[in-house]
């Protein structure tokens, strides 16, 4: 392929990110070979299990991926080309004359970094690179599974995100295959929380039939949320998530109260919204006590408001890349969450990450409110999150982080993806992490103890999560 004039050297080089030789070091040394354990990503256990090649670029990189399409829509390009009935290579190319359009957007880098990783191509991909580079691509994927994707990258552990009502066949297909990279479920309670929905009845037939239980009432729901919860932990969950987005209510409930609540919801009768949040606290603190009991770790991702363009929904159904970053207070109702849990001395480890920027201080203060004696950093502000993760964001969450709590104990990066091609992120993390460090370093702001401050970035990138998650 004709080099490119564009640079003299290729674009992503061994100092890419890194702007000094303190950085480098750090890097090259401490952060570079370390493995990966990716805590949070929506990787299909249905694929990995096939244990079949990707084959398509396109299919590994573009299906799914709403930050592309996000781009390509604010590119003008047609939904044909994104979601729609194009081919593959016609949507590919649709991409690769969306890309030089991105610069200063996170995708130029994500693009050529994996580019450069998987594929080994330093050329940048506009319209005129795409059709060598497709082929290029899929003659690597004809023999590339997902399980050597993951493995190429040095990924240890993958947790997925599961319904409670999932069988995790898939999971335990993947376990009798005894691949380098460990697969475990993740319990997202999200389809639990929507009572009044057109499709809650649907969902807790589908949830008891599970279990072989037939859920009548609000005691039939808890039986079966607990035999979930059992069956998860059994199949090698150790965590759980929750996402659902809006405004987080914690209000006062009885249990008599919402059990008339549950009752109500299915003689179809219409339920007032502080009717909806009585249940929804009381699931949110059952869930909670629960992960204690079962020494998990839960997550709480906060602060989206969820498929904004209603059209584009119908169209392409949710996740269709629509979401957005709400402004809904949050620091009142986290507090009475978490406050309950450790009153009753029933607070689980914890991650929650905020997707709107201006909540950094609040959440990472608010993690600094639980700490327990014999668990270091028991409660975790986690990773720049969704539109906060890139450069920018990243930066901004270490620096927040390491003035109102301790780096040093940071359970650091996950990737929150969809494609078996986005475990360059983490390398992304790291370049951003060590430059960070050394900038410090060079300023005479932290000690000149490469051997010190090398081991504490081997902890955030791997080392703190090892022994924070315990995997079997």
């Amino acid at each position: 392929m004709k080099k490119q004039s564009t640079f003299e050297r290729p674009f992503i080089g061994d100092d890419f990110l890194l702007q000094s030789e303190t950085a480098v070091r750090l890097y090259q040394d401490y952060a570079r070979d370390m493995p990966i354990i990716d805590y949070h990503n929506h990787l299909s256990a249905k694929k990995i299990a096939a244990d079949k090649p990707l084959k398509n670029i396109t299919e590994a990189w573009l299906n799914g991926d709403h930050y592309k399409w996000r781009a390509m829509r604010a590119n003008g390009v047609d939904e044909k080309y994104i979601t729609g009935g194009a081919t593959l290579e016609e949507r590919f190319m649709k991409w690769a004359e969306t890309v030089p359009h991105t610069l200063r957007n996170p995708l130029f880098h994500w693009t050529h970094l994996e580019l450069k990783r998987y594929f080994g191509i330093d050329e940048l991909l506009d319209l005129s690179t795409g059709k060598e580079i497709y082929e290029r691509a899929n003659l690597v994927l004809e023999e590339k599974t997902p399980a050597a994707l993951l493995q190429d990258m040095n990924v240890e552990v993958v947790c997925t995100t599961d319904d409670p009502a999932d069988d995790l066949r898939y999971h335990q297909e993947i376990a009798e295959k005894n691949f380098f990279t460990k697969v475990y479920p993740t319990f997202r309670s999200d389809a639990l929380f929507f009572i009044g929905s057109n499709e809650f009845k649907g969902y807790l037939k589908k949830l008891g039939e599970r279990g072989g239980l037939s859920i009548e009432s609000y005691a039939d729901l808890l039986r079966a949320i607990d035999q979930r919860i059992d069956y998860f932990h059994e199949n090698g969950c150790r965590l759980s998530d929750f996402g659902v987005g809006g405004p987080l209510a914690i209000v006062d409930f009885t249990e008599e109260e919402v059990s008339l609540i549950f009752d109500k919801n299915l003689r179809n009768g219409a339920l007032s919204t502080l009717e909806i949040d009585k249940y929804r606290t009381s699931i949110m603190l059952y869930l909670g006590k629960k992960y204690h009991e079962k020494k998990w770790v839960q997550q709480y991702h906060l602060g989206p408001i969820r498929n904004n363009n209603s059209r584009l929904m119908r169209m392409v159904g949710a996740d269709a890349g629509c979401d957005s970053i709400g402004d809904e207070p949050v620091a009142a109702p986290l507090s009475r969450f978490l406050d309950r849990l450790e009153s009753d001395k029933q607070l689980a480890k914890t991650i929650s990450y905020n997707l709107n920027p201006s909540q950094n201080e609040v959440f990472a203060t608010m993690m600094g409110n639980f700490g327990e004696a014999g668990i270091p950093g028991k409660m975790q502000w986690g990773s720049a999150w969704w539109f906060l993760d890139q450069k920018d964001g990243m930066e901004k969450q270490l620096n927040v982080l390491s003035n109102m709590g301790l780096l040093s104990r940071f359970v650091g990066m996950l990737t929150d993806s969809r494609s078996f091609l986005s475990f360059p992120r983490h390398e992304y993390f790291r370049r951003i992490l060590c430059n960070l460090i050394a900038e410090e370093m060079n300023k005479g702001l932290l000690p000149d103890n490469m051997e010190a401050l090398g081991k504490m970035i081997q902890d955030i990138c791997y080392n703190n999560a090892k022994a924070y998650f315990e995997f079997e």
